[in-house]
């Protein structure tokens, strides 16, 4: 199950629903009962340190194998 945001398109209300991803359901707004309409929300994703690329095995490999 995912957790989807969702934005009522006459208050303007926020809430989250949760139901699985292969379905997409009509949702009305828990505080008035309009429709609501589903948010999309970019999340930023930061790799930091050692281990992420696949450029920072080959010096692993190399020094473990004595070549």
């Amino acid at each position: 199950m995912a957790r989807y945001d969702y934005k009522c398109s006459s208050c303007g209300n926020v809430f989250e629903i949760e139901h699985s991803m292969s379905v997409h359901p009509k949702i009305s707004c828990p505080k008035c009962g309009s429709h609501a309409e589903r948010m999309f929300k970019t999340y930023g994703i930061e790799f930091k340190g050692s281990g992420y690329y696949n450029t920072d095995q080959r010096g692993r490999l190399a020094s473990s194998t004595g070549k």
